[in-house]
């Protein structure tokens, strides 16, 4: 899915990427605002993980939405 579609519905997408990334506080997905470099790195420092693991899951997310967008 093009992320910019993602980008352009991120607030209707917030329950979702919660979902996804419970650990996120709603200010970290706030913070985001749709932008998927920004949500790799608190993804990174909140689950400890790697930029490329950060960023395959980012990719399986998106994937997933490619239906409901």
């Amino acid at each position: 899915m093009n992320w910019d579609i993602i980008e352009g519905k991120w607030k209707q997408l917030k329950g979702e990427t919660q979902t996804q990334w419970g650990k996120l506080t709603e200010d970290e997905i706030d913070q985001a605002a749709g932008n998927r470099e920004k949500l790799a790195g608190i993804i990174q420092e909140r689950y400890g993980v790697a930029k490329d693991e950060a960023e395959r899951q980012i990719g399986e997310f998106a994937e997933r939405l490619k239906d409901r967008v």
